[in-house]
């Protein structure tokens, strides 16, 4: 068979570039370190690293959204703490205060001391985070969440929105905590109604409990009750009460004998008066199922302030009252602090397993496209080797001529 002098010269070009080609690839993975370099390198590893990769960009962009809402939910543990902790030692204020031995100067300096520590809780309340956003403002986190009225009384204005980051498909976790969850939406120890105890009350008795007991025979009409007791003329106490509406107000409960041990009912109510009230004593009750940590103390502070007022059998009634609802605050801003102790738990269950699945996907990556120096450097050598045999065998033919042997 014929072989032409260009068919020589093509076949021995195409091996010098196939070889050269060869080694350049070896050189190539050998720069990068690793294997598969292009997805011709290897078509199957090349998608499985492809996979994996994918994988540990959608494991890195969970760990920062858990790495975000931890540093956010740790905050606002931080501060519940310090304000369940502020709370604890103003509760000891009002307990001192309460005291009967304690001096209207002594009361004072208490409410002064209980002042500047609601100062100190509602700075607590409005606390911002590193990008000074409020913390404790729902959603409106920049305004202010809790500031003072025209009647000194502490409002809230932000809103109950809860901010959530994607920990895992499907899983999300709060990275907030509402003020009003927090602070202002507290239970009211008594049930769904609050008590106004008079100055003029004489006997010694509290309200300890108002309860919406019937809801089917209840009308929220948003009235205030009014409950008077009356001598019976037989050495007994009747119990009237009536509402405030108008133009004339309506007897809701006629006159009956009162018995601390029996509930006054009505309009679907359940009102438990305990001790032992008075001829002319009376009180009233407005709906308020919840109450505001703030208020409270608010109130206590005011009592403090008002002399003796304190030490009257009102003013203990109230006391009463007050320290109940104290701890009602407590409980409401321990609870949110539990609840961002689990999620916390949550996030760092996570963040392990994330950890762990990085690992194990590094490693799988690693087996696919990472380089074998010492193989690589072996194939060079073949390449390099067989590279420089075609070209020295392919300059000596393409030189020879017929001539020189003529």
């Amino acid at each position: 068979m014929r072989i032409s002098t260009g068919q020589m010269f093509q076949q021995n070009i195409s091996s010098i570039l196939d070889k050269q080609s060869a080694t350049n690839t070896v050189l190539a993975q050998v720069s990068s370190g690793k294997r598969v370099n292009t997805a011709g390198d290897d078509p199957v590893a090349a998608i499985g690293i492809d996979n994996l990769k994918q994988k540990n960009v959608l494991v890195d962009q969970y760990i920062t959204n858990i790495d975000y809402a931890t540093s956010h939910i740790q905050q606002a543990e931080s501060q519940l703490g310090q304000a369940d902790t502020l709370a604890g030692s103003m509760k000891e204020l009002v307990l001192r205060g309460a005291n009967g031995s304690m001096t209207t100067a002594e009361r004072q300096v208490i409410a002064d001391d209980m002042r500047q520590s609601l100062e100190q809780l509602m700075s607590i309340a409005n606390t911002k985070d590193e990008s000074g956003n409020y913390i404790f403002a729902g959603n409106k986190t920049n305004s202010t969440p809790f500031a003072l009225d025209n009647n000194e009384q502490v409002v809230y204005g932000g809103d109950a929105g809860v901010r959530k980051s994607n920990i895992a498909p499907g899983v999300q976790v709060n990275t907030n905590v509402s003020g009003d969850a927090a602070f202002m939406n507290a239970t009211n120890a008594m049930g769904d109604y609050g008590v106004k105890y008079l100055p003029t009350q004489q006997g010694d008795f509290v309200v300890s409990s108002a309860k919406i007991t019937d809801s089917t025979s209840y009308v929220d009409n948003n009235y205030t009750y009014n409950f008077e007791f009356t001598d019976d003329g037989a050495g007994g106490l009747n119990v009237e009460v009536t509402d405030n509406a108008t133009p004339t107000a309506n007897i809701v409960y006629p006159a009956d004998s009162f018995d601390a041990s029996v509930p006054v009912k009505f309009n679907g109510m359940t009102v438990k008066i305990d001790g032992e009230p008075k001829a002319n004593d009376s009180f009233s009750i407005k709906e308020q199922p919840q109450v505001s940590i703030f208020d409270t103390f608010s109130q206590a502070i005011a009592l403090f302030e008002a002399g003796d007022d304190a030490q009257t059998p009102a003013g203990q009634s109230e006391l009463a009252q007050l320290l109940n609802n104290i701890d009602s605050g407590v409980n409401q801003m321990s609870q949110q602090r539990s609840i961002t102790g689990n999620s916390l738990k949550v996030l760092q269950q996570y963040s392990d397993n994330y950890v762990d699945e990085k690992l194990i996907n590094t490693s799988a990556l690693s087996k696919l496209e990472d380089l074998d120096f010492a193989a690589a450097i072996t194939e060079f050598e073949k390449q390099q080797l067989a590279l420089n045999a075609v070209s020295s065998t392919f300059s000596k033919i393409s030189s020879t001529s017929l001539f020189d042997y003529i």
